[in-house]
């Protein structure tokens, strides 16, 4: 049974510092999915707020930062891009890294978009 009453906003807190990247990320995915609220409900996107603090101080290895690589495929013949985590660092900081981890835990449906906007990354 589920309640036409919407939960009052709430906000999550998660310390990075020396903690491993993917720990981090589930625990954040766990949060926005409302799977620590008593109002869970799976076709609803509850307005959990979760901040991810500290994410440049993340247990990340060299062999990680230089290894991983992210790759997306535009459709068309050729159109494979691949980018390292060390170029993605560089480029777009280490919040993008972390949202893109976040995002991968992320049910693929249409509640990902308004889910993935409650996410705050701070480095």
């Amino acid at each position: 049974m589920t309640s036409n009453q919407k939960p009052a906003a709430s906000t999550h807190v998660i310390d990075a510092t020396d903690r491993t990247l993917g720990r981090v990320a589930s625990e954040a995915a766990h949060a926005l999915l409302g799977k620590r609220s008593v109002h869970f409900a799976k076709n609803q996107a509850l307005p959990i707020k979760v901040v991810i603090e500290n994410a440049g101080k993340l247990y990340l290895p060299n062999r990680r930062i230089k290894g991983k690589v992210y790759t997306r495929y535009t459709g068309y013949p050729g159109g494979l891009y691949s980018i390292t985590m060390e170029e993605m660092i560089a480029k777009k900081g280490i919040a993008e890294v972390v949202k893109k981890t976040v995002d991968g835990m992320i049910p693929r449906n249409k509640l990902r978009a308004p889910r993935m906007k409650n996410l705050v990354v701070k480095e």
